[in-house]
């Protein structure tokens, strides 16, 4: 075994976390996605304030992604004039902090989340968020 050059490493950016992102969905079902049209998925560095405030949160770390709008459970697919679309946002910052904890890949926590907040799109249990992840993987 080799040892790794860690002087060398970087912490993945944005960019790094947006490729992630879009490999961990595009990795998901077709039997789900299509129930995803029009889905945005935002990488940011952390929640703001303002979020952090409505998620009764102690800490900007505290929250790794998070799902806004209307699901599908709520008529989703009724769109409104003037109305934001269904936004999921995963947050870099949060997800790097947790990784540096945890025995898992940094791709498997981005689906991880991914998923969970997708989930809450469709008013899945824990259990069906699960099931879908293994098959992701």
């Amino acid at each position: 075994m080799t040892e790794q050059d860690w002087t060398r490493l970087r912490a993945p950016t944005l960019g790094d976390m947006e490729a992630l992102a879009d490999a961990a969905y595009a990795a998901l079902p077709t039997s789900f996605t299509r129930l995803c049209e029009g889905l945005v998925i935002r990488v940011e560095d952390f929640p703001d304030e303002e979020t952090l405030d409505d998620m009764q949160c102690e800490s900007e770390f505290d929250l790794l992604g998070l799902f806004r709008g209307r699901g599908l459970t709520q008529g989703a697919h009724l769109s409104e004039t003037g109305e934001q679309p269904n936004m999921i946002w995963l947050y870099r910052r949060p997800m790097l902090d947790y990784w540096a904890d945890s025995e898992d890949t940094l791709g498997a926590i981005v689906t991880h989340v991914l998923v969970h907040e997708i989930g809450h799109h469709f008013g899945l249990t824990d259990a069906d968020m699960e099931e879908i992840e293994r098959r992701a993987e």
